[in-house]
């Protein structure tokens, strides 16, 4: 289901663990993957800490959902959240759950939605708990959707240059792997199902998160590999292959 602009998705903002900074670019990833036909943000809307969001709300139609704090350092909103997104589950109105929370809380919520047979998308900052990344099909930092005049000071990040993104081994590791995965007999394989085997392994690699609007500007930007385009109709194509491999 993913990049179905078909999908019908259900979008639930933890309030408490998102930014009003990031409401714009957040809604325009969603656009990617479906259409939010629920689009919820849970907090204490008494409380000046969420004063941010509230011309938000109204500029996206998100609508606002009122939990109060019954007790001291007691998360009542992540309760909320999570028997609404079950209420929303049973329903089997939808096609996928974007879940917008830096919060391991919401790790048994995601595996339970997947457990169902949809589609979670994450959302969170980069100190999000790996296993809440791992229990989404797809995770994206938050930190790749802001730079806008309302958060100037936390723009998108900068190209890493080659020799920063060659040190690191878990991003290689990956980038080979997947390439290995996808390749011909002469080592070729198509970028786009390069993406794919990448997101399946793994739920948060983002070209953004080097400062690569694009895979294939990561690619480019680290050397390692050959990159050939293929014209098949009216479309191009990129294949990719390990710098050296094949005839």
């Amino acid at each position: 289901m993913a990049n179905d602009v078909t999908a019908k998705l259900a979008v639930l903002i933890d309030a408490d663990n998102a930014r009003p900074a990031i409401v714009d670019g957040l809604l325009a990833e969603v656009a990617k993957y479906g259409t939010a036909h629920v689009k919820r943000i849970y907090g204490d809307w008494t409380s000046p800490n969420l004063n941010g969001w509230k011309s938000a709300l109204l500029d996206h139609s998100i609508q606002p959902m009122q939990q109060f704090a019954y007790t001291t350092g007691k998360n009542a909103t992540d309760s909320a959240m999570i028997i609404d997104a079950m209420d929303l589950l049973y329903t089997e109105r939808f096609n996928g759950f974007c879940i917008v929370s830096s919060d391991s809380d919401f790790t048994r919520l995601a595996s339970r939605i997947r457990e169902a047979g949809l589609i979670v998308y994450g959302f969170g900052e980069t100190k999000t708990p790996k296993a809440f990344v791992s229990a989404c099909d797809k995770f994206i930092y938050t930190e790749v959707l802001v730079g806008t005049e309302e958060d100037e000071t936390q723009a998108a990040p900068a190209p890493r240059p080659a020799t920063e993104l060659r040190g690191d081994t878990r991003l290689i590791n990956l980038l080979r792997n997947a390439i290995a995965a996808a390749s011909d007999e002469h080592g070729w394989a198509a970028l786009g199902g390069v993406g794919s085997i990448l997101s399946k392994r793994a739920p948060d690699f983002d070209s953004r998160n080097y400062g690569y609007p694009k895979l294939s500007g990561l690619i480019h930007g680290i050397g390692l590999f050959d990159v050939e385009e293929r014209q098949f109709g009216n479309a191009k194509h990129l294949y990719v292959r390990l710098r050296g491999k094949g005839k």
